[in-house]
């Protein structure tokens, strides 16, 4: 079961970067079939990891690597494909919130401090990760439903927009969520720099 859970989040790590050259080519279907099992990935990797008590340092490590890998190569080839200020503003706000935490994380374990990600089922990191899991695969949805040569009725147009506007939505309240993640762990940096200075 180790070797499986194992397997899976080293899966989504290859699905991370096998996502960008489908973007590019425009293999809209294989880039949101890629994404979905990578998002499954993530919640069965965590669940059966806790389940059969198989959580290794190694397993947290790639786990923690392909939820960010994931979502960071869609994101910037979302921006590549999406040139529009509503949808490059949120994406590079986010991504420089995970350089951001990045970087407290590192600095902690230059003093032998650890940041642990919260165990909470409903920490505001990980409602963060599966709202932005959810919006871009909306957004796939988008691009991967564009492909179809079928005609523009009323009703496809409508659900078009619908969509279209779930996932403008979507990563503004992705936004907020990252940033309220940020803010936590802003607050737990300082509580553990303060231990530091009084060793």
């Amino acid at each position: 079961m180790k070797f499986f859970v194992n397997f899976l989040s080293a899966f989504r790590i290859a699905a991370a970067f096998a996502i960008i050259p489908t973007l590019w080519f425009q293999l809209t279907w294989t880039s949101l079939i890629l994404f979905v099992l990578a998002a499954l990935s993530d919640f069965f990797d965590g669940y059966l990891a806790r389940k059969y008590d198989v959580c290794t340092k190694l397993g947290g490590v790639m786990d923690h690597i392909g939820d960010k890998l994931i979502v960071v190569n869609t994101f910037i080839m979302l921006t590549v494909m999406m040139p529009l200020w509503f949808v490059v503003v949120p994406i590079i706000i986010m991504i420089a919130r995970e350089l951001y935490i990045s970087g407290l994380r590192e600095f902690l374990g230059t003093q032998k401090i650890e940041m642990p990600v919260p165990k909470a089922r409903f920490s505001m990191g990980k409602i963060k990760t599966t709202l932005q899991m959810i919006t871009i695969t909306a957004i796939l949805t988008l691009f991967a439903l564009s492909t179809l040569k079928t005609p523009m009725s009323p009703r496809y147009l409508m659900a078009f927009r619908a969509l279209f506007g779930f996932g403008m939505i979507g990563l503004w309240v992705s936004l907020l969520a990252s940033v309220w993640s940020a803010t936590e762990y802003t607050f737990t940096f300082i509580e553990k720099l303060k231990k530091v200075k009084k060793k």
